[in-house]
């Protein structure tokens, strides 16, 4: 494939538009989508809280108005500047990442957060985001031939290991796995053979007996959980048998909203987070959790239209592996209380109850807009030398 030359060369037209214009031309059923998501967060943590705004709805449904705020300052900010802006956003993560082993807070045997006063953020979620921005910008200055030459891929390996070691210090099984995953997607859409996906597993499989040495004991505990949730069915299995039990219960058309007993009556641990799309098919069935999960298709189809249709490699990496980090967001977490997964604290896209996640998930299809709006803007591979 032929890449274009210089940085922004090529049809500026989308790029000389005012805001109102850019505004104009989003991709609005996506955002609509976003919103048809939301709204079924909202009501989902209303019932959460026994028919009450507090203290879930009403915190949720304001993070949800700044995020859309974000979202749309990003959307009609130029592809350009996100390119640029790439690097230095992941030195910023990961600048957060290690002040979380220093000034961090913990809680329930984990320091994953830092408090900034009036908020708390969680950095592993911001590094989400801009590792697959550094890697979109990283493999966008490479052709297929040039990314699968072992030299050229110890850079992105680097800057996968280094926060991916952060953050099992912190520790937090679920996020290093999805930054492991999200980042093997990237390589993947660059052009990397998949005989070297395959090699990858194998060592993974081989070096399986040296990580679980390494795992904490709560790690260990999940896996084999996992395996057998009835071993331990008031202690570790308690939560996954909880919530298959809710799930079952819930059947086809669901016991009605606000009519879920295990969550009313206490069974179903966090039903707010990482659990919430049980409280939710318990309420409203197969059914319901079928719609759900379509909505969430469509804004995955959506995210990879976007990015079929730029014309820069930057913009198509950027969207793609946007979408496949949102594409595990929800697969993990739905399996997961399924019991088709090991639990990790992975959180349900719009839906989960929390600050850090909504928002940078919202500065993610901010991006995505922004590929939309800029699909025209070319960014050729010189742009790694010139564009700065």
């Amino acid at each position: 494939m032929q890449r274009e030359t210089f940085l922004g060369s090529g049809d500026l037209g989308s790029a000389s538009l005012s805001w109102p214009e850019k505004i104009w031309h989003f991709r609005w059923l996506l955002v609509l989508l976003l919103c048809a998501v939301a709204t079924i967060g909202f009501t989902t943590l209303y019932s959460a809280a026994g028919g009450s705004f507090e203290p879930w709805a009403v915190r949720q449904m304001t993070r949800f108005a700044v995020g859309l705020t974000i979202m749309t300052v990003v959307g009609v900010i130029d592809i350009r500047f996100w390119f640029k802006a790439a690097y230095v956003l992941y030195g910023f993560a990961m600048l957060l990442l290690a002040a979380v082993e220093v000034v961090g807070m913990g809680a329930m045997g984990a320091q994953r957060w830092l408090s900034l006063g009036f908020f708390q953020i969680q950095p592993s979620e911001v590094m989400k985001v801009a590792l697959v921005m550094a890697l979109a910008r990283y493999f966008h200055g490479l052709g297929t031939e040039d990314v699968n030459r072992p030299v050229n891929l110890l850079a992105p390996i680097g800057m996968v290991l280094v926060p991916v070691a952060l953050v099992m210090r912190q520790p937090d099984l679920g996020t290093a796995m999805m930054l492991m995953m999200a980042a093997a997607a990237m390589a993947f859409l660059a052009g990397l053979r998949v005989w070297v996906f395959g090699a990858a597993v194998a060592a993974v499989g081989a070096l399986a007996p040296v990580a679980w040495e390494f795992m904490h004991d709560y790690q260990r505990r999940r896996i084999l959980t996992f395996l057998d949730p009835e071993r331990d069915p008031l202690g570790s299995g308690y939560h996954i048998l909880q919530s298959k039990i809710a799930l079952g219960s819930g059947g086809i058309f669901g016991k009605g909203y606000m009519e879920g007993t295990q969550s009313y009556l206490n069974f179903l641990p966090e039903k707010q987070t990482d659990f919430i799309f049980t409280m939710y098919a318990e309420e409203f069935g197969m059914i319901g959790g079928l719609v759900l999960v379509t909505l969430y298709l469509l804004i995955v189809v959506q995210g990879i239209s976007v990015s079929l249709k730029s014309r820069s490699q930057f913009g198509r990496l950027l969207a793609a592996g946007l979408m496949a980090l949102f594409f595990l967001y929800v697969f993990i977490n739905v399996a997961m209380v399924m019991g088709v997964v090991p639990v990790v604290g992975v959180p349900l896209p719009l839906l989960s109850y929390g600050g850090t996640a909504m928002l940078t998930l919202m500065f993610s299809f901010g991006l995505v807009l922004s590929v939309s709006v800029h699909r025209d803007v070319r960014i050729g591979r010189r742009a790694i030398m010139d564009g700065l």
